[in-house]
């Protein structure tokens, strides 16, 4: 598998390297440390604090009385930063890193494995090298849980297309303590055991799987809910603090008003073109008939960030796991002139890298 790949790693390791180029250029023009702007910033200063501290440590209270508590931060991605501190003299943020950087490495090997198993080793290469030039990939460079997520969910679901069930449900389990959407593999996985078990073809293997899958997520939500003490709704309350909540869509439809009627910053008009091509890629991924898992992941990612609120501006990085999205497109290369590939490639390169840069440096807007 890893010689197959080889082509494919090579070209994602060479892009993100040339973005990271871009990025330390830039940092270095401006006045800021590389370093500091993927490794101490957003998200990544929190996941440290929980690392360093455990939980309680960090809160954030807005002039209005709410309260942004470290309990909205799931606990996988720590904790690993945690025994990377531990065995490397490396501070919390170079840790982030270094499991970050393993995460984006995993990931593309496993984008890679289920792309050669369904449509061959061309359209495998396509798709994990669009992984890397989509506009928000800096993320995967970033001390950030997206490629530690995605990791664990393309392996689950090659181990889904290859009845592998035990390793399906465990690495759906470990997707579940990486992220809030982590669920989206334990959905995968769940409805796949069902269709097995309505088929009568259900084993012991199959309904473990199935059990599995959902026991991180849900473990580290009824555990807040318990420190909270409401079991149920603890977890969801603490989200609500941070604006994160389930409206149906109204906030997209208000936003989408909002861009129409008066000027609005570019990464929010971005992360609403992104979003909708997201929908649009979707609808061409369900017309090529991929294995159910594969649409229920996607659907499941999609569905959080079109009927999710708050912090519109990190949609796309909610959807950087989606990899299931850029089959059409991959499919759609492997069938164009070389020149014509060429051509796309370069120019989401650019727009991959210098909006890259813009949003680390210069849109000032949480990522």
């Amino acid at each position: 598998m890893l010689r197959r790949a080889a082509p494919a790693l090579g070209l994602f390791a060479a892009v993100r390297l040339a973005g990271l180029v871009v990025l330390a250029l830039w940092s270095w023009h401006l006045g800021h440390s590389p370093l500091a702007v993927i490794g101490d910033s957003w998200d990544s200063r929190w996941y440290t604090s929980i690392a360093a501290h455990g939980y309680g440590a960090r809160t954030f209270r807005w002039p209005g009385g709410d309260v942004q508590s470290d309990l909205a931060f799931f606990p996988l991605y720590p904790a690993l930063i945690k025994v990377v501190t531990t065995v490397l003299p490396v501070t919390g943020g170079g840790a982030g890193l270094l499991v970050s950087w393993a995460g984006a490495a995993a990931a593309a090997c496993g984008i890679y494995a289920v792309g050669e198993r369904l449509y061959g080793r061309r359209a495998a290469t396509l798709l994990v090298l669009l992984w890397g030039l989509l506009p928000h990939a800096v993320v995967l460079s970033m001390a950030y849980t997206e490629p530690v997520l995605t990791a664990f969910a393309a392996w689950s679901l090659y181990a889904l297309l290859s009845r592998h069930w035990l390793w399906a449900g465990s690495l759906a389990l470990l997707a579940g303590l990486s992220r809030p959407n982590g669920y989206a593999v334990a959905a995968a996985v769940c409805v796949a055991a069902l269709c097995e078990a309505v088929r009568g073809r259900a084993t012991t293997r199959v309904w473990a799987a199935g059990l599995l899958a959902p026991l991180g997520w849900a473990g580290f939500v009824l555990w807040v809910g318990a420190r909270k003490g409401d079991l149920l709704g603890g977890y969801f309350a603490v989200q609500d603090k941070w604006g994160s909540r389930f409206d149906f869509g109204a906030g997209w439809l208000r936003l989408g008003r909002d861009l129409l009627l008066r000027p609005a910053p570019v990464v929010l008009t971005v992360s609403m073109l992104i979003v909708a091509a997201a929908v649009l890629l979707y609808v061409l991924l369900a017309l090529e008939r991929p294995p159910l898992p594969l649409l229920i992941y996607t659907g499941a990612l999609l569905l959080v960030a079109v009927g999710g609120t708050g912090f519109f501006e990190s949609k796309p990085r909610f959807l950087l796991p989606a990899f299931p999205l850029l089959i059409p497109l991959a499919l759609a290369m492997t069938k164009a002139r070389p020149k014509t590939a060429i051509v796309v490639i370069t120019a989401l390169a650019g727009l991959s890298f210098g909006f890259g840069a813009y949003l680390l440096t210069s849109a000032h807007m949480p990522l």
